[in-house]
């Protein structure tokens, strides 16, 4: 008897097949989602070649992640400051080449203060609404979705009463080449 085999051409091949949904935990899904971009965080600093560590306290700022190359200028080793963010209200691949996400005053305050001497970026996960559409495995990769967006939101206005919406450009997808740019960039002495 032949077995078939799987045709290594099929969309998701690699992935193992979805099963039923899981008994989840009963963790908050906002408290979930702040997990997820940390992880998602996480596996970009590990492929890029950066530390990371979380002050204590935040005080608005969630990471700070650090770089070292031979061909920084400004110091051997560079630091960001990230503030995360997670929602499932944009849906994957956003049209028109930007996205509105809305900010509160404060935050966007710490975020737009400029000069600096240590940069801050702005990185927003849009993720599926269901917990059961996050993660798929397989035995060679996994698969985390939808996507992370990262800006520089230094000398933004504060356009709103209590908040304020600002764009982000679909085109900063935030990975690990992505973040290594930035801190040559800022290891140079420019910005993110």
């Amino acid at each position: 008897m032949a077995l078939a085999q799987p045709d290594p051409a099929a969309p998701g091949h690699g992935l193992l097949p979805e099963r039923i949904a899981p008994l989840r935990g009963s963790l908050a899904t906002t408290a979930c989602m702040e997990t997820l971009q940390v992880g998602y965080l996480h596996a970009v600093a590990a492929a890029a070649g950066c530390s990371l560590s979380q002050p204590f306290p935040d005080n608005g700022i969630d990471w700070h992640v650090s770089h070292s190359a031979p061909g920084h200028t400004v110091d051997d080793e560079v630091t960001i400051k990230v503030q995360l963010k997670c929602t499932y209200q944009i849906p994957p691949h956003p049209p028109g080449g930007t996205f509105s996400f809305t900010l509160d005053n404060d935050h966007l305050v710490k975020l737009a203060r400029t000069p600096v001497s240590v940069h801050k970026i702005l990185v927003v996960m849009v993720a599926p609404r269901s917990r059961d559409e996050w993660l798929r495995a397989g035995h060679d990769r996994l698969a985390l979705r939808h996507c992370c967006y990262w800006i520089n939101l230094a000398g933004h206005p504060v356009t709103g009463r209590r908040r304020t919406t600002v764009r982000i450009p679909t085109t900063r997808i935030f990975d690990d080449r992505a973040l290594c740019e930035i801190m040559t960039r800022v290891g140079v002495g420019g910005r993110p």
